[in-house]
Parts: C-alpha cells; sequence; structure tokens
C-alpha cells in the first residue's frame, strides 16, 4: 500500500497549498461522489485517486491534521467512522484532496455510532469515556463488550509506575508496570487492561509475569497490534479496598523506539515513568510532553536529563486525563 505510486500526486497541493503565483487553486467541484456510504465512498474515491494512504496521511499532516494509515484504514473499511472534531477536519480535507464536492463525505457520516455495554454506562467520574481515550478503535469496543467488561470507575488507581526498557538496538522490548487500586464499589473481581503495539506491526504485545493477580481472558486483534487482557484479583475487594497490580509487557519489535507515552481515562494521584536505556544506546536528547484528551498536539514540553543510569523520569501529582509520556532524539 505504501509503495503505491500516485496516479495525479499534484492532488496533493490542492489542500491548503498555494501555486507560484501566490493565488489559493479554487476548491475542486469534481464530480458527484459515488452512491454508498461514507466508507463505500471514501474508498472508491481512494481508488479512484491513485493516492496511498501514506500519501494522504502525509498530505493532511501537512494541514496540521495528524491521522495515522490505520486510522484511514478503518474508514475507508468502515471499522471505524470519523467522530472527534480532528478527524472531521480530517473528512473535509479528504473531500477537497480526493476531488469531492464539498461535504460529499461528511454528509454521510450520520450519527455517532452506538458503543459497547461498558462504554454506555459511562465514565468513570470525571473521566473519559472509551472512545476519547483510544479513538478510531472500534474493535477495541467490541473486545471490552465481548468481555462484559466492568463499568469505568470500580476500581480508582491511587499511584501509576511505569519502567520501559530499551536495548541496545535501540528497540523498546520490556514495560514494567506496578499500579496502586482502590474499589469504589463492593465486590470487584477483576480488572481489565489494554495495550497496543506501535502502528505497522502486526502482532502483539504480551502480558507476562502476573503478581497479585493472574491472567484471566486475553483477547488479541494482531492486524492492529492490539492486546486486552483480564487480571483476575488475589481475592474480591470491598469498597474502600486496595491491592497492589504488577505485571511485565512484551513489546513486539517496531524498530527503533523514539518515545512512550500513556493514556490517562480518568485522574490518578500520582503517575511514576522511568525510561531506562541501555549504557551501549543513550540518546542525544529527551524531553518530557502532555497532551490534552482526545488530541495529538503537545501542550507541554520540558527537556529531562539523563543521568549517569541512562534513565530519564517524569513524576506528576494529580493527573488529570490525557496522555503523559517521554520522547527522544538518537543524532
Amino acid at each position: 500500500m505504501g509503495s503505491q505510486q500516485p496516479q495525479q500526486a499534484g492532488r496533493l497541493r490542492l489542500v491548503g497549498q498555494r501555486d507560484h503565483s501566490g493565488e489559493q487553486p479554487p476548491p475542486p467541484t469534481g464530480p458527484p461522489a459515488p452512491a454508498g456510504g461514507f466508507a463505500e465512498v471514501l474508498n472508491a474515491a481512494i481508488e479512484s485517486s491513485g493516492l496511498s494512504l501514506d500519501r494522504i496521511r502525509a498530505a493532511l499532516a501537512k494541514q496540521g491534521v495528524r491521522i495515522s494509515v490505520t486510522t484511514l484504514s478503518y474508514w475507508r473499511r468502515g471499522r471505524s467512522q470519523p467522530e472527534r472534531a480532528t478527524s472531521l477536519r480530517a473528512v473535509h480535507l479528504l473531500e477537497e484532496l480526493l476531488g469531492l464536492r464539498h461535504t460529499s463525505l461528511t454528509a454521510l457520516l450520520g450519527p455517532p455510532r452506538p458503543r459497547g455495554r461498558w462504554v454506555t454506562q459511562g465514565p468513570a467520574p470525571d473521566g473519559l469515556r472509551l472512545e476519547q481515550v483510544w479513538p478510531g478503535q472500534a474493535e477495541l469496543v467490541e473486545v471490552f463488550a465481548e468481555l462484559d467488561a466492568p463499568p469505568a470507575g470500580q476500581l480508582e488507581r491511587q499511584s501509576i509506575h511505569d519502567a520501559y526498557y530499551v536495548d541496545a538496538s535501540r528497540r523498546g522490548h520490556l514495560l514494567r508496570m506496578r499500579q496502586v487500586v482502590r474499589a469504589t464499589v463492593d465486590g470487584v473481581t477483576r480488572h481489565v487492561v489494554v495495550h497496543k503495539a506501535d502502528e505497522g506491526v502486526e502482532s502483539c504485545p504480551e502480558i507476562t509475569s502476573v503478581r497479585h493477580a493472574r491472567l484471566g481472558r486475553v483477547r488479541r486483534r494482531p492486524l492492529s497490534g492490539l492486546l486486552v487482557a483480564e487480571l483476575l484479583l488475589d481475592r474480591p475487594l470491598a469498597l474502600g479496598d486496595s491491592t497492589v497490580l504488577e505485571y511485565e509487557v512484551q513489546i513486539p519489535d517496531s524498530g527503533p523506539t523514539t518515545d512512550y507515552g500513556r493514556f490517562f481515562p480518568a485522574p490518578v494521584r500520582e503517575y511514576v515513568l522511568q525510561v531506562h536505556f541501555d549504557p551501549a544506546a543513550v540518546p542525544v536528547q529527551c524531553e518530557r510532553f502532555d497532551r490534552a484528551p482526545g488530541t495529538e498536539v503537545d501542550r507541554h514540553r520540558e527537556p529531562l536529563w539523563i543521568g549517569a543510569s541512562a534513565s530519564a523520569h517524569v513524576l506528576t501529582a494529580d493527573q488529570q486525563p490525557g496522555q503523559v509520556g517521554i520522547r527522544w532524539q538518537w543524532e
């Protein structure tokens, strides 16, 4: 897909770019969109354009809209549909890029799709819904429904400690995770966790070395690198009871790694992230980044010191919904 040569690569200039005369080209009128739903019309337009999904992604990125190739693939196959503000802007740009009439795609979206039982019960207090944390992941909603996942908010996470390990080949290969959780209702017996491989890797992370719980049902979606697993607690928790959950995640090889981040659907009192580099492969630069929920733009960056131990860390108190992570540069 990425190697496909576009037959009309000049169309990439239509997305908000100016020609040499300095004048903005007029919006393409284009032929009427083919009949069908959103996915059918989008797929037909992409096929007609001759543009690869990677070229489309790059064109959107130049306009400040970052949509992954996986998400574009899901849209054209009907596995998910655009709903966030950023995604809807991408659809408007796609209409222009693909030579469709204005609103040819947006008019076909309709209302948001029904969600699974776990999601429809609403977010945890002060938290986010599942689709806000993992946008575009229709599979995730389906898997949560299949597992009859407990409603959000039954376990309040007091503390999270992530230790991420990068080997001498610059590859992130291991995550050690420790959580302190407290029950907000009586009779909590399990916890569902989600891990996802980097885009383009058609294999799943694997959970090992579980402590203070045992691994229950596991659902894998290799094409999207998605893993959803139950952790069955050592004992049922009554209201106010707490426990510690520990496990390791073996990460599939996706080549050199340049960042690690965690999504937070609900507030957490304390979060610690440590990235450990092999002494033979220490980056030249490292920084912390923070993002608001559902966005792919940093709202805060801060340089981090890589100490003699070849590691860097961030500590946040009263972490609110969103994303926190560390990224680095090798050269």
